[in-house]
């Protein structure tokens, strides 16, 4: 165990060690795990939970980072608030050993919250096995696991909605019978769900009803209708999510922008030019990400992009 690791669990026994020490706990070698695992089982639970959270924020914010061991030993720790960060905190993590791990809390954690991020976490192998990157079987697995969460009698609606909308990127028939079901539910956060999964479906089948629930009254349904739109490119969308850049609800308008962006044109474009000029913060961010989408998706903006220094925001961060 080298001297920074040895230290920083030392620290660990008596405090919780200062942000910059955590770093010590990435990229573990494989010989200090155990180590590591023992003496965290015996450390007070808000401290266990304190140090997850952080390495958990960590990860999201420094990419070099990798805590992956010690979620791991945290996916079975007593406090369900630490295997819930644990399972967020492995977001990025590809490795096809946590599908069987990850099912197993779908199917056996006593805590919905945890079977709820167990499910959304699984949705990423799914994907995985749609685009033939990950191997059949751990496809299957992650696959066969989130139907019987979807289907579950009893089951708490978080844990179904997360489900139906990792399950969504499969093409099966059973799945869009799911959709099909949610979208009917009586319970909204459900039928918002099922918007939610149409666009991660991308089968065309689903376009009258992401263009109705443009409408909807309600700013979440607006929202996932409009993200339903650019991820579907439906281009009948377009003069609707033009008039929601200026919705009411600002989560709805980077929405309805993003949207534009993935669906194209020169329509679309002229107004996330517009917006990237505007005095809105807000549009002005969705704006110069839209037209990075624009750039990546169809290609040669030519002189459109000019007016527009799509790395300012980073320059400033690295004077700061």
């Amino acid at each position: 165990m080298n001297i920074e690791l040895a230290q920083i669990l030392k620290e660990l026994e008596t405090e919780l060690p200062p942000r910059p020490h955590l770093y010590h706990l990435s990229n573990l070698e494989r010989e200090d795990v155990a180590q590591v695992r023992e003496i965290w089982a015996t450390l007070p639970e808000d401290r266990r939970l304190d140090v997850i959270q952080t390495l958990a924020e960590i990860a999201e914010q420094d990419f070099e980072t990798n805590f992956g061991q010690m979620f791991r030993i945290s996916l079975d720790d007593p406090h369900p608030e630490v295997r819930r960060h644990a399972v967020d905190g492995l977001w990025e993590d590809h490795d096809v050993r946590l599908v069987p791990l990850l099912a197993t809390l779908l199917a056996e954690d006593a805590v919905p919250e945890v079977r709820a991020a167990a499910a959304t976490s699984l949705g990423r192998f799914l994907l995985l096995g749609e685009l033939g990157k990950i191997r059949p079987t751990p496809h299957r697995q992650a696959y066969d696991a989130l139907l019987v969460a979807c289907q579950a009698l009893g089951e708490t609606i978080e844990v179904h909605r997360r489900a139906l909308e990792s399950i969504a990127y499969s093409e099966e028939d059973t799945v869009i019978s799911l959709i099909e079901e949610a979208y009917r539910n009586a319970d909204e956060r459900m039928r918002i769900s099922a918007v939610f999964a149409m666009g991660r479906n991308a089968d065309d089948r689903w376009t009258p009803y992401v263009l109705a629930e443009l409408y909807s009254v309600n700013p979440e349904m607006r929202y996932e209708a409009a993200h339903a739109c650019g991820e579907l490119a439906i281009e009948q969308a377009l003069l609707t999510l033009i008039e929601m850049v200026d919705d009411v609800d600002p989560e709805v308008q980077e929405a309805a922008i993003w949207a534009l962006g993935q669906i194209g044109g020169d329509e679309a474009r002229s107004v996330i030019e517009a917006c990237a000029r505007g005095s809105d913060e807000v549009k002005r961010t969705a704006a110069v990400d839209a037209l990075r989408e624009l750039e990546f998706l169809h290609g040669d903006l030519g002189a459109l992009l000019l007016p527009f220094d799509l790395d300012e925001g980073e320059d400033d961060e690295d004077e700061l």
